[in-house]
């Protein structure tokens, strides 16, 4: 079984590649990086929310309410989001190591926008996971599943479908892909 749903994601990122690349060279463009690729990790983190809740025990921030976390060109928002921080060395502040969202989490870059009902960002290995009726954009084109996992260092997205049954897809991965039209030099005006 999961053997079958690894390869099942893998048919669907060769897939969704595969005419991404078919897509772009019937246009001349070239194939589009993700916005995230390379993301700057150590970029300052702005956060806003209608409450915070800070636990320095814990090495811990809690936000809740109409959450905006923004980084560089990326901006997460949700309604409870946990900052947890390690202390620096010296005066060096706080380091923020992990941010967990809950609720309708919304992940936007220039180019593209994920959602789901978690998300992770794992700020020391670069990567961001949202899971729970997950589905990402980019222009028209739509890809739903289970879990999504960015990798900031490559712009690599690579989507699960679950559990057979657990979603209104069966467990599998889906999308919506645009072909763009092409003029046939046959059928012009005259």
């Amino acid at each position: 079984m999961r053997t079958m749903r690894a390869t099942g994601t893998i048919l669907a990122t060769t897939l969704a590649a595969a005419l991404a690349t078919a897509t772009l060279a019937q246009t001349g463009q070239k194939q589009p990086i993700s916005a995230l690729k390379g993301h700057d990790t150590n970029a300052p983190v702005d956060v806003t929310s209608d409450r915070i809740e800070v636990q320095d025990r814990a090495d811990r921030a809690i936000f809740s309410g109409n959450v905006h976390v923004r980084q560089a060109d990326m901006s997460m928002d949700a309604e409870r989001v946990t900052v947890a921080y390690s202390r620096g060395q010296g005066n060096s502040g706080v380091q923020i190591d992990r941010i967990d969202a809950a609720g309708g989490v919304k992940v936007t870059s220039p180019s593209e926008t994920a959602v789901g009902q978690f998300g992770i960002y794992d700020t020391q290995h670069k990567l961001i996971t949202l899971i729970g009726g997950v589905q990402l954009n980019r222009g028209a084109n739509q890809v739903n599943g289970a879990r999504l996992v960015i990798d900031l260092d490559s712009g690599r997205a690579v989507i699960d479908g679950g559990p057979p049954g657990v979603n209104s897809s069966g467990g599998r991965v889906t999308g919506h892909f645009t072909v763009p039209q092409k003029s046939n030099p046959g059928t012009q005006s005259r």
